[in-house]
């Protein structure tokens, strides 16, 4: 068998880790498998990247002006469909689309017409939205019928100027919808209920959540309390690949003001501004993929925070349970779909004073039973499933 994926990334960042994953998986049992990314580098033979940093440069500084991210780099999705065309794949599989790097309607065009079957993994709500990519902290539902107005204009995807998101939601609907053979895949059940209430509701959905390396996220030994001046701190940890408003960046401000005496806040991921910028009562640590480090600082922790106000099915939670370590995390998205009684406690969006009263109680969990369902999300059984829905759609 021979898939064809496209992504943001490769290799790095949770979706990019997610795609080499499964090409390594792929070739492990004898396919092919052909990555084809449009931004960073390609790392393993049988990638491709679209178009040139520049080229990435120029489609964002037309989004920052225009609102029209994924109607960009015509050119370079014409030569990506030439690629596609000699490794004439049995499957095409579709991750993030956004990015600065596709001109989607010409991508969809051709698909439409080739007919091979294609797989489509959301990881956040772009594909049926004139804009954003989470909607939820806006408290947005405009989606639903048709955008306008858009009150996310100046977040990701930003645009500095025009907001174009009712056209947008009107070409996007065109382009992706008539795909005679595609299947949409969610990683939570939260986002698979998002989509029946789209423009993608006909298609056929599926759950397969995202999966950790258990192998490196388990309980694990180390010196960072040394490293980092953390002392005999009871940890209480915050891990994000970007902090902004979206993942409560205000909220654990507030929370570590109310700390009581003999805990730390430690913030992983954050810029060097922002560390700099912090009160003296957060640790800050920079942007890392050091999974064993990291490993390290989620089994010395007594809780991860997980206070994201927008989310799908966020690793950290998997990571952290992996390593023992219970969660606390707002009910928001697909974040509390891992967590259940004996993992962690769901506190209500925005509610410090529960979160304050979850510490405590959190620390009495079994953290035998966090390792337990950690491993139940180990990436080789969770990625399997994506091979076994490969042969599904193949066979047919």
């Amino acid at each position: 068998m021979k898939v064809f994926q496209i992504n943001t990334v490769y290799g790095t960042g949770s979706t990019g880790r997610i795609v080499a994953g499964l090409k390594h998986l792929l070739e492990k049992r004898g396919d092919t498998c052909v990555a084809a990314c449009g931004r960073g580098d390609t790392q393993d033979e049988d990638t491709y990247k679209i178009g040139s940093v520049w080229d990435m440069y120029l489609h964002g500084i037309l989004t920052r002006m225009t609102d029209r991210t994924g109607f960009y780099s015509k050119k370079k999705t014409k030569k990506l469909i030439e690629r596609i065309e000699e490794c004439k794949p049995d499957v095409i599989h579709l991750h993030n689309l956004h990015g600065y790097y596709l001109h989607v309607p010409t991508l969809f065009d051709y698909l439409k017409k080739n007919n091979t079957p294609v797989i489509w993994t959301f990881h956040d709500c772009w594909p049926f939205t004139g804009h954003c990519a989470y909607y939820t902290k806006a408290g947005c539902e405009k989606w639903k019928s048709g955008c306008s107005r858009c009150p996310e204009k100046k977040v990701y995807p930003a645009s500095k100027v025009l907001d174009q998101s009712a056209r947008n939601y009107r070409d996007k609907k065109e382009a992706f919808t008539g795909v005679k053979n595609l299947t949409i895949v969610t990683p939570s059940v939260w986002l698979a209920e998002e989509v029946k209430h789209s423009f993608l509701k006909d298609y056929e959905v599926q759950v397969l959540p995202n999966g950790i390396d258990t192998a490196l996220f388990c309980p694990t030994g180390g010196e960072v309390r040394e490293k980092y001046h953390l002392g005999d701190n009871k940890i209480l940890l915050a891990v994000a690949n970007q902090w902004t408003a979206r993942k409560g960046f205000e909220d654990y401000l507030t929370l570590a003001s109310r700390l009581p005496q003999g805990y730390v806040l430690v913030m992983v991921g954050l810029t060097e501004a922002q560390i700099k910028a912090l009160p003296g009562n957060i640790v800050g640590i920079g942007k890392t993929e050091n999974a064993q480090e990291l490993a390290q600082l989620y089994t010395a922790s007594v809780a991860l925070l997980n206070l994201t106000y927008e989310d799908n099915f966020p690793t950290v939670n998997l990571e952290a349970l992996a390593c023992g370590t219970p969660v606390i995390t707002y009910r928001t998205g697909g974040s509390p779909e891992a967590v259940d009684e004996n993992t962690g406690i769901v506190v209500e969006v925005g509610d410090i004073n529960a979160v304050l009263n979850a510490i405590p109680k959190v620390q009495q969990l079994q953290r035998e039973r966090c390792v337990q369902v950690g491993k139940e999300y180990d990436a080789g059984m969770r990625l399997g499933r994506y091979l076994s829905l490969y042969d599904k759609i193949h066979s047919k």
